[in-house]
Parts: structure tokens; sequence; C-alpha cells
């Protein structure tokens, strides 16, 4: 089909800035030297096991309470520091089908989006099944008993900092030892530690794309943008499907055919 030329134009341009595919995207080497590959892995082990164990205590709190923040904060602290004093992280970069170089934005978002409508449907298909549905509704209390503000806090530090952390210090450590298998299996280990299956998948699947953004652009840009976009998201649209209805004959609450009262 013959475009106008205007349209014609428009179209190229775009396609040109469009992302190779993901799986095709070759790493980038910084070339780090040994000495700070070296520090790097000694951080990274102390910060990982301090991390997993603070992880796990912040979900046994009560959801809204202020030591849910505070233990939350913390252990978004702890991953950022560990992110901070392993050495040097890069924002990386995403190269276009027309072989340029250019910083992860507009890419990212939308594989954020695309990650949300996967586990939205989901989501959808777990309410059916009593293990993932109890283990949803256990999490997703941490949103929907707290202030809109705090949550949406948490939720984006934790986010931002467990990237600069597994997807920028540990896939930096780990350098030619397989970073995106290995880094994916850390992650999903280290949210074992909440006992919470749903979150456990969760880590498995995001963790695996945020470690193919982590190769492909060669930074954490990427990858941040992408767990920002997708949690945001998931906190906005998630909680709803998972709440009490009232029931139209007596009154009562239920909840995919059970009785709450």
């Amino acid at each position: 089909m013959n475009l106008p030329p205007g349209v014609a134009r428009t179209w190229s341009q775009v396609a040109a800035r469009l992302p190779k595919p993901l799986l095709q995207q070759e790493p980038v080497d910084y070339g780090e030297s040994e000495a700070v590959l070296t520090h790097r892995r000694r951080v990274v082990i102390g910060v990982c096991l301090l991390g997993t164990g603070l992880l796990g205590a912040s979900l046994s709190t009560r959801p809204g309470s202020k030591q849910f923040y505070a233990s939350t904060l913390v252990v978004a602290g702890t991953w950022a520091a560990g992110g901070a004093l392993s050495g040097p992280l890069h924002l990386g970069w995403i190269e276009g089908r027309d072989d340029r170089l250019r910083r992860p934005i507009v890419t990212p978002v939308a594989t954020g989006i695309g990650a949300f409508g996967f586990f939205y449907a989901a989501a959808l298909v777990s309410r059916r099944i009593p293990l993932l549905d109890s283990a949803l509704i256990r999490v997703l209390r941490f949103a929907s008993h707290g202030a809109t503000p705090a949550v949406v806090l948490t939720t984006c530090a934790n986010g931002m900092a467990e990237e600069v952390f597994f997807r920028g210090a540990l896939y930096a450590a780990l350098e030619k030892r397989r970073p995106v298998a290995t880094s994916t299996a850390i992650y999903t280990l280290a949210t074992v530690s909440t006992r919470n299956p749903a979150l456990v998948v969760a880590a498995g699947v995001m963790g695996t794309l945020f470690g193919l953004q982590r190769r492909a652009s060669g930074g954490i840009q990427a990858s941040t943008l992408t767990h920002l976009t997708w949690s945001v998201l998931m906190l906005r649209f998630l909680p709803p499907l998972f709440e009490p209805r009232p029931d139209p004959h007596d009154g009562s609450l239920r909840r995919h055919g059970k009785d709450t009262r």
C-alpha cells in the first residue's frame, strides 16, 4: 500500500527509532578491573543476605502501620546503599533500528504497560486458583490498608532500589557468569523470604524481563522505568479485583462465591 509522502516520512522516522529485538542486542562491556569486581562481589554478598532478611520481616508487619512503612523504606535503603557502595553503575543505552544509541525512555515505559496487561490477565485466572488467590489477597492488603501517597512512595522506592541493586550491582558482579539467569534466580530466592507464592512468581517472571533489559542496554535505566511503570499500574488497578462485594440477597460480603461474614 502506497502511503502519502508525509505519512511515509513520519512512519520511516518512527520505525528508525524502534529498538532492535531484545534478544538480538549486544551487551555493553565497561571493562571493570578485577579489584572493582572483587569489591563489588563482597558488597553484594553481604547486602543480599541482609536485604533478604529485612524483606521477609517487612511483610510480616501489620498492613498500613508505621512499622510497615518504616521497615519497607529500610529495605529500599538497604538495596540502594548496596548498589551505591558496590561501585560505578550505568544508565545504559538502547540501540534503534537505525543503529543509533539513545537513552531508553519510551520503550521501557511501553514494556511496563505491556507487562501490567499480562499480569492483569493472569490475576483474572489466579482468582480461580485458591493458593494464588489467597496469596494475592495477602499482598494486596498492604495496598488497600494504607494511605495512597505512602503506598505509592514505598512501592516506587523499593522498585528503584531493587533495580539499582539486582540489575545494577548484582548483575555487574556476576560479569560473564550467566548474569541474566543467575541474577533472576537470586532475585527470586530473596523474594522467597516473604513466604508469598504470588510475589515469588512475579519476581521470576519480571526478574527475567529486567535482566534481559539490563543485558541489552548495559545499564539500569530501562529496567527501572519498566519496573516503576508496572508497579504503579499494578498498585492502581489490581486491588479492586480482590475486594469483597456486597451480596445482593442478604447484604453480607461475598468474594468469588465465598461468604465472608
